[in-house]
């Protein structure tokens, strides 16, 4: 992965989300921000996180909605027209328990012909950018943010469906990355 990978993955995300979506630009520099306090702790990993941080939404982009699941929309796009690295790819197509979701829309099958197996190496730290974000990018705890997305999607939506399904995860990834941060910050 190359040095400037979270740089290009701003540029990027910022062209395809900024004007036609400025709230969910706001929440993905948040993410970006987040993901920038991980990097004492993820070493030669930082630039990957925080460039799976920037592109992890792109697929909301109106001009990349293809199946409609921002994901897969998304992953597909860095694929076929980036040709971006295999492992970002991945992230982003996994991101936040993103197979449930997946699951629930009848596409856990593509998804994981495109981009399976799904993503270790630094999915946990992507969900707690994410799910430690607001829509609005500030900081905010998991349970409150599990609680907003709730609010936002009927009771029978896919996407509140699979938040519920996927809480005690998202939940216990954040508490993981939370410890691994307090344990980096013991002398």
């Amino acid at each position: 992965m190359n040095k400037n990978t979270a740089a290009w993955a701003r540029d990027l995300a910022r062209k395809h989300l900024e004007t036609p979506l400025p709230r969910r630009w706001a929440h993905t520099q948040g993410v970006a921000r987040q993901a920038r306090t991980l990097a004492p702790i993820l070493k030669g990993q930082a630039d990957l996180l925080e460039a799976a941080a920037w592109l992890h939404d792109i697929g909301y982009a109106p001009d990349l909605v293809d199946t409609g699941f921002h994901p897969l929309d998304g992953a597909r796009f860095l694929r076929s027209t980036h040709q971006a690295d295999d492992h970002l790819c991945r992230l982003v197509a996994f991101h936040s328990c993103a197979l449930i979701e997946a699951r629930e829309r009848g596409l856990a099958d593509e998804l994981n012909r495109a981009f399976g197996p799904e993503p270790s190496s630094l999915s946990d730290f992507l969900v707690y950018c994410d799910m430690t974000t607001s829509p609005d990018g500030q900081p905010v705890t998991v349970v409150d943010r599990i609680a907003e997305i709730l609010r936002r999607y009927e009771p029978d939506h896919p996407v509140n469906r699979a938040i519920n399904r996927a809480s005690p995860l998202l939940i216990a990834h954040v508490e993981g990355i939370n410890q691994r941060r307090h344990v980096a910050l013991l002398p």
